[in-house]
């Protein structure tokens, strides 16, 4: 890997927000007031806090200019984070926080209310029986069942040593327990043998300061088993870190760039570059990719793919070729700006396009979850159906209409960190990988 280039460009982006900074800081009211959509703006918001009928929040009406601002620009990829969401953010990122040692999921079709997705063998929460699929009901005395996710964590996680009283819910039934937060650290990349001593390897994501750190630790364990034959697995790796994706790549290849980046200006540097050492991976290798494989998941895709150094099975990924510019704003905030679009090595730009795969398979881990919708009944009244052998109960809504989604099928987790499960009469992209290595 080019370290070099590496800390160039993060001096680069340091520059860059310091100039924004500046700009900014020469700003004022009286120069925003230079046009007519200044003077609008000014104008509008000194009228709702003169005329205004109800109690107005000032940090929750500027945020809202800013993210009407961010909005303006129709960019899904530049975003504002408000100062709480940003502070979860930031542990996330550094992979270490204080929690009683879970991975959560939203409950609720609006993204909203939690449930437990995997206890881990380490922490408070399997000491206190807590298990998967269990519901949030409130925490210690805030009722999160509507509670965005973010919100939840937060109430979830706190300073070491302290407690923190839950109450889930188990097949409709409330529990309650109490339990000490302790050191969390997330490990997301997640290792197994398959048969024929074929190596596997999951990174779930880029977004963890730790990942290249427990990928090199993956790859070593790998070749200390004498493995030469490697599946990757890519499918739902959302992206992340774009350092972290040249850093994976780098232990497949021994030479050229993996991924360049494009600015306004069209101007072209290559980011990164592979190095041979002496810790590469060179045996045989395949990468499973599917429409969630995103970002870095892509830029390391791509960069083997150029170099025919795997072979890439599975779905036609996600397609985000663009780079943002994080930038840490006085609120404790950020602000999240596309700055670059990136390349793979031979120039190929996958944006709103993705990367195809060499061998297309679909990926049958997910089965679409049974759902039905109906009307022509009182509001309030329910009705049950048998699903699968068990009882469905709805209600109807206000108008008479009621509608019912089961639960997705999800792949199942280890409770050890850093084991991987799998399943392959169900995985159809997996068994392809197989068959190709033999």
């Amino acid at each position: 890997m080019n370290v070099k280039r590496l800390t160039i460009v993060g001096a680069t982006l340091a520059a860059t927000a310091a100039v924004a900074y500046a700009q900014l800081g020469g700003y004022s009211q009286a120069n925003l007031t230079s046009t007519v959509e200044g003077k609008t703006l000014l104008n509008v918001i000194g009228s709702l806090k003169q005329y205004y009928l109800y109690p107005i929040d000032d940090d929750k009406l500027l945020r809202g200019a800013i993210n009407g601002a961010v909005g303006s620009l129709n960019d899904e990829f530049t975003y504002y984070s408000q100062p709480e969401d940003n502070a979860i953010d930031q542990e996330n990122l550094a992979g270490n926080f204080y929690g009683i040692g879970v991975q959560l999921i939203a409950v609720n079709a609006d993204g909203t209310g939690g449930k437990i997705d995997n206890v881990f063998k380490t922490g408070a929460a399997i000491g206190a029986g807590v298990q998967i699929g269990d519901v949030f009901v409130k925490v210690d005395d805030t009722e999160v069942i509507t509670s965005k996710l973010n919100d939840l964590v937060r109430l979830v996680r706190g300073k070491q040593g302290t407690t923190v009283t839950i109450t889930f819910a188990r097949n409709g039934k409330p529990y309650t327990v109490k339990m000490e937060r302790q050191p969390v650290t997330i490990v997301d990349v997640e290792e197994t043998i398959l048969p024929g001593n074929i190596g596997y390897i999951a990174l779930n994501t880029f977004y963890n300061e730790k990942v290249s750190q427990q990928f090199r630790a993956a790859v070593a364990d790998m070749k200390k088993k004498n493995v030469t034959k490697l599946i990757l697995d890519l499918r739902d790796n959302g992206g992340g870190l774009l350092n972290a994706g040249v850093d994976v790549a780098d232990q497949f290849l021994q030479s050229g760039p993996i991924v360049s980046l494009r600015d306004r200006d069209k101007k072209t540097e290559v980011f990164g570059k592979a190095s041979n050492q002496k810790t590469d991976y060179t045996g045989k290798l395949v990468v499973l990719v599917n429409k969630n494989s995103a970002s870095a998941s892509e830029v390391v895709s791509g960069a083997l793919q150029d170099d025919n150094r795997a072979q890439i099975i599975g779905e036609q990924t996600f397609g985000k070729g663009v780079a943002q510019i994080p930038v840490d704003l006085p609120d404790g905030g950020k602000i999240a700006i596309v700055a670059n679009e990136w390349l793979t090595p031979k120039g190929r730009q996958i944006h709103k396009k993705g990367i195809t795969p060499d061998i297309v398979v679909k990926d049958t881990r997910y089965t679409a979850p049974l759902n039905f919708s109906g009307s022509g009944i009182k509001a309030g009244d329910k009705i049950t159906l048998t699903v699968a052998g068990k009882p469905v109960t709805v209600t109807a809504d206000k108008d008479g209409k009621f509608t019912y989604t089961g639960e997705a099928k999800r792949p199942s987790k280890s409770a050890t960190q850093g084991e991987a499960v799998v399943d392959l009469p169900t995985d159809a992209i997996l068994r392809k990988a197989l068959e190709v290595l033999k």
